[in-house]
């Protein structure tokens, strides 16, 4: 149970980061090195919750 609760606690860093993201685009001088900061952010969560999911399907 503790597993799901990491990959649940993933998912909503995730959804946080997609949202984080998305409104610094909204602004006209939005800033890049941020934005790419997100994005590695976010995909390294995925990472992660691939990483669990792909797990949790072996066992």
């Amino acid at each position: 149970m503790a597993m799901k609760a990491h990959l649940d606690t993933l998912t909503q860093r995730h959804q946080e980061l997609e949202a984080a993201i998305a409104a610094e685009m909204k602004h006209p001088s939005h800033d890049d090195s941020r934005v790419n900061e997100l994005k590695r952010l976010k995909l390294r969560i995925k990472d992660q919750i691939q990483n669990i999911r792909t797990a949790e399907e072996t066992h």
